[in-house]
């Protein structure tokens, strides 16, 4: 178990309080606010000009794994930070330049409006190295909808990932629950998704506990192979980060992309 000192808790909320400075926030799952304009967005894709995905990005079929895949390998040092991609996009822009500036990589799932919304992330994020894929269209509990309005909400997602970006994205997650029943399962097969991704960490970051919280959840929960669950659009995501990622480094663990996890 990491202890997090008084010292440590002011360093992440120092270090995160300069990525803050890109403004209020608005929740993933929850709370709004607003800020002011990303400091650098890749222009949206037009119709004909779109580049294609980088190598590599596109649903992935593992051998081997079962269907909902919760962690990676025990025995190699590497652990993934997944995000939940809705929110404000001041968010983003900070968690993803403060991910890199620390050589690691992180997987976004997307939800369909926020790319409906913000278009010119989904090229941020691959630009980035970072693995993208789809949360559903419009973050509703998928497991509770009917058969037909389960397939649109992940279908409908596939297609704003393909038109952004030439795929429909590495991996699916269902909205509002960490593992798909096994309708979901079936229906993000047919949609093109051979794995769903779950996790073994919540930071809980959406519950506001305050950003020596969600730190403390993550590196007392973490081990090899871990696969975490975060969002983007939270304060104390982005205040976190710093303290999370500079104990992975201490502890020698490199976080890397879901695909690159189970690979």
């Amino acid at each position: 178990m990491v202890r997090v000192t008084t010292t440590d808790r002011r360093a992440a909320l120092r270090t995160g309080a300069g990525l803050v400075a890109a403004g209020a926030l608005s929740a993933a799952c929850a709370r709004t606010g607003a800020g002011p304009p990303p400091e650098r967005a890749t222009p949206a894709p037009t119709p004909g000009s779109r580049r294609p995905s980088r190598p590599g990005h596109g649903p992935h079929r593992f051998p081997g794994r079962p269907a909902q895949i919760e962690h990676g390998p025990r025995t190699r040092p590497r652990v993934a930070l997944t995000f939940h991609g809705n929110g404000d996009p001041g968010t983003a822009h900070a968690l993803l330049a403060e991910a890199e500036r620390h050589g690691a990589r992180l997987t976004v799932l997307a939800v369909g409006t926020w790319l409906d919304e913000h278009p010119a992330l989904a090229r941020r994020v691959l630009d980035g190295g970072h693995d993208l894929g789809n949360h559903t269209q419009h973050h509703v509990g998928v497991n509770e909808l009917p058969e037909r309005e389960a397939h649109a909400e992940i279908a409908d997602c596939a297609r704003r990932l393909k038109r952004l970006t030439g795929s429909i994205g590495t991996w699916f997650r269902p909205s509002r629950a960490a593992r798909a029943s096994p309708l979901v399962e079936r229906l993000a097969r047919r949609v093109g998704y051979p794995h769903v991704l779950s996790y073994d960490v919540d930071s809980l970051d959406f519950t506001g506990p305050g950003a020596a919280a969600v730190t403390r959840t993550v590196l007392d929960r973490i081990r090899p192979g871990s696969i975490v669950s975060l969002h983007f659009g939270y304060a104390d995501t982005v205040a976190a980060l710093p303290a999370v990622l500079e104990e992975l480094d201490r502890r020698g663990l490199a976080a890397v992309t879901a695909t690159e996890l189970i690979r």
